[in-house]
């Protein structure tokens, strides 16, 4: 099997205080991330959302098979489709297959079946992950490839100063159906994406520390 050509990794060598001020920098602009469920209606330019999307384009993929593709939608019909949709799966679920306990553990954020945004944001962008290549291959991990673009899809939008939700209405097959979507793909995460509204308010909730987060292993120095 032919392998990929290699090049010289394109790499800019930074001094350890240079890193920790670009770390620090980019940790307070992801802190003040939130998830957004009310949106102004003002329009976003297309070009921003091609950069978001260029951007979840670089996250790494099993065996590069890339297994996402992604779907913005500023049509206002198909938007009122999507929610008409959308709120179907949602009352049902909210009403009738969600277990009491995970009833319990929404009940806090105040969410309900009532998915305004999907007609208020001016964009919709669907992350469709693909189990088989349009080349008719398997795709391999693809669960955790389309995770990480989705992460950096986030990370890119909230740097621009647009906000967004992850939203996933259960199930989702209408998405594909609405959309035209092929078989082989299937909705794996819905954000709207814009500007938040005047009045947009969010839960106030606390964020583990490093304590929580993490459990450290380090090389002792050596005793002379």
């Amino acid at each position: 099997m032919q392998h990929y050509p290699q090049r010289p990794l394109r790499f800019i060598g930074r001094s350890s205080e240079e890193m920790l001020v670009r770390a620090q920098d980019f940790f307070n602009r992801m802190r003040e991330r939130r998830s957004v469920r009310t949106f102004s209606d003002r329009p976003v330019p297309r070009a921003l959302i091609e950069k978001a999307i260029l951007t979840a384009g670089t996250a790494p993929s099993g065996a590069h098979r890339e297994p996402w593709h992604f779907v913005a939608v500023s049509d206002r019909e198909l938007q009122s489709r999507i929610r008409e949709a959308a709120e179907k799966e949602e009352r049902e679920s909210y009403e009738r297959r969600m277990p009491k306990a995970w009833r319990d553990a929404i009940d806090p954020l105040g969410t309900d079946w009532h998915k305004p945004f999907l007609e208020t944001a001016p964009w919709i962008v669907i992350c469709f992950a693909k189990n088989i290549g349009d080349d008719g291959k398997k795709n391999y991990y693809v669960q955790e490839s389309c995770g990480v673009a989705c992460g950096l899809f986030i990370a890119a939008i909230h740097n621009m100063g647009l906000v967004t939700l992850t939203h996933t209405p259960s199930p989702m097959r209408f998405l594909g159906e609405i959309l035209g979507r092929p078989k082989h793909e299937r909705a794996f995460i819905l954000f709207p994406v814009g500007y938040p509204a005047k009045n947009a308010t969010v839960p106030d909730l606390q964020r583990k520390n490093l304590a929580e987060l993490a459990t450290w292993h380090e090389e002792r120095p050596v005793q002379k």
